[in-house]
This record gives C-alpha cells, structure tokens and sequence, in this order.
C-alpha cells in the first residue's frame, strides 16, 4: 500500500509539475489594473483588438510616400528607421509604426496567422484613413509582407523585404537547398524551429528550459550569427529606452507565438504569390546581405529567380544589419522610391 502511494504521489507531482511547465503564465495585459500603462496612441480593430502606433516622418498630410513599418523579433514600434532627416524630408515620407500583437502595447492574439497580419496592416491604415501605402519588413517582420503580398495586393503601392524571413519548410524550396541552408545555422536555432514546427504545445516549456540549448538573444550566439560588422552596426544603434517595453506583456504572447506562426504551416506558398504590380504600377524589392548568417543568401536569391516581378539587391559586404546604417538606409529608400 505504502509503494502504491509513493507512486501515485510521483505520478501526480509530475503530471503537474508537467503542466505547470507547459502552461504559459497569464499575460500582463496593458491597461489591466495591474497590467502596464497605455502610454501610445491605438487604434481599435473591427474584433475589438487594439494596434498600437507611432507616426514618424512628415506630416501624413505632405507625405508623397506613406509607409508601414513591420519591425522584427525582439523589437517594437520604437525602433527607428535610421534614415537622415534631410533624406526624409527630401523625399517627403511618412513612417507609419506599429506593435505587432503581443508587441509592446498592441493586444495579444491566440488566433495570430499569417492571414490576420496582412488584416491587421489593412484595418491599421484603414483606421488612419491611408489608402493605399508601402510596407516594409524587416527579418521575421517579413513574413507579414508576404501576407500583405498575398491577401492585401490592392492596397499597396510597393513592398520592401529586407533580410527577408525564411520558413525552411515551404514546398517551394528543393529539399538539398533547404538542408543545407538550415544545416548553416547554430544548433540552438535548429532546435528551436523544429520544436516551433513540429510541436509548438511545448514551445513555452522549450523556451524556458534549462537542459537543451535553444534560441536565446545571448553574446556568444550573436558571435555565431552575426558578422564584426553587425555587432558594431547593432552597439551603434539607439535603444530609446523602451527595450523593456518589448515584452511587458508576456514573452509567450509576442517572441514565441513570433516563432511559431512563422516556422508553422503556411496556408500558402511564396511561389504561390501573383505578379501584385502587373502593369508596373508599383515594385516589390528584395534586398540580402551576402555574408548574413541569419537568413542565407542562397534561398532569397532563389525566390526572386522564381518570382521575376521581385527586383533583388544582394550587398556583398553585408551582413543581417547593414540596414541600419543611415548612409545605406537613404541609399535603399532612394533606389526604391525615384525612378
């Protein structure tokens, strides 16, 4: 009786300490009563969901170009577009900022997919009164534009993929390039995409475990995946003081779901993707940095073979920042924008 006990107790005391493991805590929600303050205008979504934004540029009313940041992992609205303010001016450019949900001071959203973050752009600058409008990624913020791409092509007047996201697991991709792509990068990050493709149930355990090594901003990871000349791009770049910002919420509900959609199942195919601009009325541009460690050149440079309306620029001396250089930015928004 005694042996029976002792296991039934073990049996128990994993199952919860099981559970516990895989549960997420519970979201510091902005504005709850004990949740973060709303410092950031928002704008309310057609499912009551809030966006937070933030304007940067001309005045939305001069602007002769209107674009809509998508900011990467880790980051939020905050992080500038380090584009000199004579270039901005010169040009007459609108930054329109937003958290992505999870993000900073924008809502959580469990049903978060590739679809709703195209939805999401569209309802943002449907609320602002901006009709038709560029987009701009940046890494994971990527995949959105891609989103935007395929379900919102109406509403663009051109796109720009900087160091663009890759899901190693579309169809598109020849099996020897996607293996030996995703072969190029630290075990931990191997790791950490297959536990987001294949069982994101235990993504919350795997992200917060101490056993296995796994995706984590650390020194000697950014050594791995990040060039002398990113790390020195990356120390130079303001912080503006709202890095804490970036997961006040919940770091399940902003980086991890990040992860998981886009490592996930796509419900469709970058290949899938029509010409959006087929009488040249706008352009998609793709830019890659030759020496990036993060997102490898060789399947970028296949896509756009494959996707001839996509103009691609490789930088040979870049690396996963080079954007973040004011003199390079000006230079890419310049391509982009005069003809």
């Amino acid at each position: 009786m005694i042996i029976v006990t002792a296991v039934a107790l073990a049996v128990g005391g994993a199952v919860v300490w099981g559970y516990k493991a895989l549960k997420p805590p519970p979201p510091n929600i902005c504005g709850s009563p004990n949740g973060p303050p709303i410092t950031s205008p928002r704008v309310k979504l057609n499912d009551c969901r809030h966006l937070a934004y933030r304007e940067d540029g001309v005045p939305k009313q001069k602007a002769k170009y209107k674009f809509i940041i998508v900011h990467g992992f880790a980051v939020h609205k905050e992080q500038r577009i380090p584009t000199p303010k004579e270039v901005i001016e010169e040009l007459g450019i609108y930054f329109l900022h937003y958290d992505r949900a999870g993000y900073g001071e924008s809502d959580l959203y469990p049903s978060r997919s590739l679809k709703s973050e195209a939805f999401d752009i569209e309802q943002l600058a449907d609320k602002l009164n901006i009709d038709k409008f560029y987009v701009l990624g940046c890494s994971i913020g990527c995949y959105p534009i891609w989103s935007c791409l395929k379900y919102i092509p109406h509403r663009l007047l051109g796109a720009a993929l900087l160091t663009p996201f890759v899901n190693f697991w579309w169809p598109c991709l020849p099996a020897n390039l996607a293996k030996e792509s995703f072969e190029l990068l630290p075990k931990p990050y191997q790791n950490t995409y297959r536990v987001a493709r294949y069982a994101p149930w235990l993504f919350y355990w795997w992200m917060t475990q101490k056993w296995f090594p796994y995706l984590k901003i650390q020194p000697h990871l950014r050594v791995l995946v990040f060039t002398e000349k990113d790390i020195k791009i990356e120390n130079n770049m303001e912080d503006n003081g709202h890095q804490e910002q970036v997961v006040q919420q919940g770091v399940y509900d902003s980086m991890h779901r990040d992860l998981m959609v886009a490592h996930g199942k796509w419900e469709f195919d970058p290949l899938d993707i029509a010409n959006p601009f087929p009488n040249n009325e706008g352009s998609v541009h793709l830019w890659q940095g030759y020496q990036d460690k993060v997102i490898p050149y060789k399947i970028t440079r296949f896509l756009s073979e494959k996707l001839p309306w996509i103009t691609y620029h490789e930088i040979p001396d870049g690396g996963h920042m080079f954007f973040f250089e004011p003199h390079v930015c000006a230079s890419m928004l310049k391509t982009f924008f005069l003809k």
